[in-house]
């Protein structure tokens, strides 16, 4: 099941390079920018409208949601998973700690730290995540792969 993921996971980063070129770590610091900037934005809107709106918003049409004790989620399951999200009983934020383009500039990935503070309860819980996202043809990023790990210390801003 991890090969499985992990392969995925490299498939994309492959899939979105353009073949007659080799892969280099970014294609310039303004392409990193945006790509920060998209998640803020991501993140931003989560903040502002929900979760769930802000995933159906930047999700990709062939996305895939990865969580602990769930099969891979793809495509229309994943949009669906979202759809049934109830994101009214806690509030989640995320910070991107920095991002990778391709020299291609069409596929990159974001990585940070999230927060989840829920309504009815006294604690926060910590975690990190990693998007993997793809540049859309009308130039907007969209994420092809989501995930998360639930367990960290405080963020330290």
């Amino acid at each position: 099941m991890v090969k499985n993921v992990l392969f995925i996971c490299l498939s994309f980063l492959f899939i979105g390079c353009n073949s007659n070129k080799k892969l280099k770590a970014v294609s310039s610091q303004n392409d990193v920018a945006t790509l920060l900037q998209v998640d803020e934005d991501f993140a931003a809107l989560s903040e502002s409208k929900g979760l769930k709106e802000a995933y159906l918003e930047y999700i990709d049409s062939n996305g895939i949601i990865l969580r602990p004790n769930i099969t891979p989620m793809t495509g229309a399951d994943a949009v669906d998973y979202i759809i049934a999200l109830q994101d009214t009983g806690y509030r989640m934020i995320w910070k991107p700690q920095n991002a990778i383009v391709a020299s291609s500039g069409d596929i990159g990935y974001t990585y940070g730290i999230y927060q989840i503070t829920p309504q009815n309860m006294d604690t926060v819980l910590y975690g990190s995540y990693v998007n993997i996202w793809k540049k859309q043809d009308d130039n907007k990023w969209k994420f092809v792969v989501q995930t998360n790990n639930e367990g960290i210390g405080e963020i330290n801003e």
